[in-house]
């Protein structure tokens, strides 16, 4: 399916605004003053907003969003944000942490972690199961239901999402009932061939993020950095996973779907078509985006149900 006229032109905008890192932006200094100029649509309100820090080595800030609605003792979403994992912040994805609450009836609690190149892998994935750890022994007194825990993101954040249920499962813990994983990265060293370029996010923004991640290629071959290259992926906590048709990471997020049922995972694949990387939470100003958001809001409140 082509773009439409409109959306089309909202990805002209978008693109104008993206640094071209892997071309002329080649330093993740600049490529940050670049993506700071953006400006994102105002997140939705909920009851409540508050920073914390998850103690350690090093300290990490969380933020924390309460729904509008919801129980006493609410479900709990771990959330971790997207940008290559070098880009972006708690600021940029304030009003998909804050969709996800309300559409969830959730506490949602999102990670700051160390982003590459300062800190390359696995630093990131190290600040991600640590406060998947720090969420499930604190639920109760966050306000949360400690028995009712799942971990989300988008892109590089639903790489981190989805790691930090391998590492759970390997380490005996904590327990993780479900993970979101919008278009998520499943594979650092994947070629990327199809929507490679003209679709926003192109194959050279995903080869230069690799290359500011890793240390060296061959990390890119260990399940913790790429899950698609996981040995084995049962026992890991059902999984919705969400993929745009235009979209170089489209490939390899259904793929991991494919994955996931095979080792007897439950899992839902959702592709929606005639969309573009990057639009998750950006209803406000395309509407068709509306869908990837809907669907988002549906697996959670199913999973929380069961």
């Amino acid at each position: 399916m082509v773009l439409k006229a409109y959306t089309a032109a909202v990805m002209r905008v978008m693109s104008a605004a993206y640094p071209d890192v892997g071309g002329e932006v080649t330093d993740a200094g600049e490529a940050r003053r670049i993506h700071a100029r953006a400006r994102f649509p105002p997140g939705q309100p909920v009851a409540a907003v508050r920073d914390d820090v998850v103690p350690g080595e090093p300290d990490l800030a969380v933020r924390i969003y309460r729904p509008v609605a919801g129980e006493a003792a609410l479900p709990v979403i771990v959330y971790f944000h997207g940008g290559g994992f070098v880009l972006c912040d708690l600021d940029t994805h304030d009003g998909v942490c804050r969709l996800l609450a309300n559409e969830a009836g959730a506490l949602v609690v999102a990670v700051d972690y160390r982003r590459a190149p300062e800190h390359r892998y696995p630093a990131a994935v190290q600040d991600a199961y640590r406060a998947v750890c720090w969420v499930s022994a604190r639920a109760t007194e966050l306000g949360g239901d400690p028995h009712r825990l799942a971990v989300a993101g988008d892109s590089a954040g639903g790489t981190l999402a989805t790691v930090t249920t391998l590492l759970a499962r390997d380490r005996g813990g904590p327990p993780i009932g479900f993970q979101l994983l919008i278009y998520p990265v499943t594979d650092c060293l994947a070629p990327r061939d199809n929507h490679a370029e003209g679709y926003y996010l192109t194959r050279t923004h995903m080869r230069w993020f690799a290359e500011q991640y890793l240390a060296d290629t061959a990390q890119g071959e260990q399940p913790y950095a790429s899950p698609l290259r996981s040995p084995s992926l049962a026992g890991l906590p059902p999984a919705a996973i969400l993929t745009a048709e235009h979209d170089p990471l489209r490939e390899e997020g259904e793929a991991y779907g494919a994955r996931l049922a095979e080792a007897g995972v439950p899992v839902a694949v959702h592709r929606v078509n005639g969309l573009f990387h990057g639009v998750f939470g950006l209803s406000g100003i395309l509407p068709a985006a509306r869908q990837l958001e809907d669907l988002a809001g549906a697996a959670l409140r199913e999973a929380f149900a069961k």
